[in-house]
C-alpha cells in the first residue's frame, strides 16, 4: 500500500495547503457557518476542482488512488472543504461518464476551473437510503422536459451552478429514474436556506424546489431509465472518498490528542506517561492506520473495474474509526475537547456525518452482506 513517488509528491502538495491554507479557516467558518470561497480558489488553482474531469478538458484526471489521497489531505485541514469537494466531483464524474461530448465541452473545462460549482441531487424527503422511492418527476413535452418535485440534504446547495438531477420520467413507474443536468439559474427552481447542522456547518446543505422547470431535451445525462444504475456507479467511488475523509478526519484527531498527551501535565508528568492514556493512543492509531489501508485497497479494486463490496467495506469501517478516534480525542482533551473553540470538538461534531451521507452504516453493511452471500 505504499504510495509512489509521483502520488507522494502530491500528497506533499495537498498536505501543505490543507495544513497552512484551510485548517487556519476552520474554526471560524465552522462557528460562522461561511463556506471559505478562498480555499475553494486555492483548490482550483492545484487543479484539484477538476479532480474527476479528463485532461481533454483540463481537469486532473486522477486515478482512485490518488484521489483517496487528496481526500484524504483535504479532510485533515476541514471535512466541511472535502465533502464541497467530493460532491462537486460526484456532478463532473457524471458528466465525464455519462454526458454526451456535447455536455462534456459546455460543462467540464469550467467546472474543472472550480466555477460553476456542482452538485448531485439524488436523495428526497422521504426517499433517502432507497432513491427508488423518488418522487420528483421529469415529464417529456416536446423538445423540453418539465420538472417538479422536491430534494433534500443538497450539499453545495447554495453555491452550485449545476445540479446534477435524478428524477422519474414517469412518477409511477421506478424504473424510470434518469439524470439530468439542472442550470442553477433556471425559472422555478427554489434553493432552500441552510440547515443548521450538528457539524459540517461550514458547508451549506439545503432543500431543492422544482416548480414547472423547463430545461432542453438535451440536458437529460442518460437515456431515460438508467439513472439509478448511473447513481449507484457514480456513488461507489463517493464512498471510497468519504472513507479517505474519514481517516483524514481521524487522522486530525489523533495528531491533536498526541500533541496535547504531550503538552498537558498531571500527576506530576504529562499525561502521556499515564498507562490508560498511552492505550487509548494505540488504539486510535491502530484504527486510522487501518482504516487508511482498507480505503486504499478500495481505491485499487475501484482502478480495477470493480469495488462494490470493498468501498462499502472502506466507509464503513472508516467512518466508525472517525467516530472512535475522535470520541477519544475529547475523552484525552477532558473539559478542553468539550469546549467550542477546541479544535477536537469541531472534529467529533464533525465525524458523525460520515457514518450518514452516501449510504448510512447500516446501508453499507446491508452491501456487504449481499455482496457476501451472492
Amino acid at each position: 500500500m505504499d504510495l509512489t513517488e509521483e502520488r507522494a509528491a502530491v500528497r506533499d502538495v495537498v498536505r501543505e495547503f490543507a495544513r497552512e491554507e484551510i485548517r487556519p479557516t476552520a474554526l471560524e467558518a465552522d462557528r460562522d457557518q461561511a463556506f471559505p470561497e478562498a480555499v475553494w480558489d486555492g483548490l482550483a488553482d492545484l487543479d484539484l476542482t477538476g479532480l474527476t474531469v479528463p485532461e481533454e478538458y483540463g481537469g486532473y484526471d486522477a486515478d482512485p488512488t490518488t484521489a483517496a489521497v487528496i481526500n484524504e489531505e483535504v479532510a485533515y485541514g476541514m471535512l466541511a472543504v472535502a465533502t464541497a469537494l467530493s460532491v462537486h466531483s460526484l456532478a463532473t464524474s457524471c458528466i465525464a461518464e455519462f454526458g454526451t461530448e456535447a455536455q462534456q465541452e459546455r460543462w467540464l473545462p469550467e467546472m474543472a476551473e472550480g466555477r460553476p460549482v456542482g452538485a448531485f441531487a439524488l436523495s428526497e424527503p422521504h426517499a433517502g437510503s432507497n432513491p427508488a422511492e423518488m418522487s420528483t418527476e421529469a415529464r417529456r413535452e416536446g423538445d423540453e422536459y418539465v420538472i417538479n418535485g422536491e430534494k433534500q440534504w443538497i450539499t453545495n446547495g447554495k453555491r452550485a451552478g449545476v445540479y446534477v438531477l435524478f428524477a422519474k420520467t414517469d412518477r409511477d413507474d421506478p424504473s424510470t429514474v434518469t439524470q439530468f443536468l439542472v442550470p442553477g439559474d433556471v425559472d422555478g427552481l427554489t434553493v432552500g436556506e441552510k440547515e443548521d447542522k450538528l457539524g459540517l456547518r461550514a458547508s451549506d446543505t439545503t432543500s431543492l424546489t422544482f416548480d414547472d422547470v423547463r430545461i432542453p431535451a438535451e440536458n437529460r445525462l442518460t437515456e431515460e431509465g438508467a439513472g439509478l444504475s448511473a447513481a449507484f456507479h457514480i456513488l461507489t467511488g463517493g464512498r471510497i472518498a468519504i472513507a479517505a475523509q474519514a481517516v483524514g478526519l481521524a487522522q486530525c484527531a489523533l495528531d491533536e490528542a498526541l500533541a496535547y498527551s504531550e503538552e498537558r501535565e498531571q500527576f506530576g508528568g504529562p499525561i502521556s506517561d499515564i498507562q490508560t492514556i498511552r492505550h487509548k493512543l494505540a488504539e486510535m492509531a491502530t484504527r486510522t492506520k487501518a482504516a487508511r489501508l482498507l480505503t486504499r485497497h478500495a481505491a485499487q479494486q475501484r482502478a480495477a473495474g470493480g469495488a462494490a463490496l470493498e468501498a462499502s467495506m472502506a466507509k464503513y469501517f472508516a467512518s466508525d474509526a472517525a467516530m472512535f478516534v475522535t470520541n477519544q480525542a475529547v475523552q484525552i482533551h477532558g473539559g478542553y475537547g468539550y469546549v467550542a473553540e477546541g479544535e477536537v470538538e469541531r472534529l467529533y461534531r464533525d465525524a458523525k456525518i460520515t457514518e450518514i451521507y452516501e449510504g448510512t452504516t447500516e446501508i453499507q453493511k446491508t452491501v456487504i452482506a449481499r455482496e457476501l452471500l451472492e
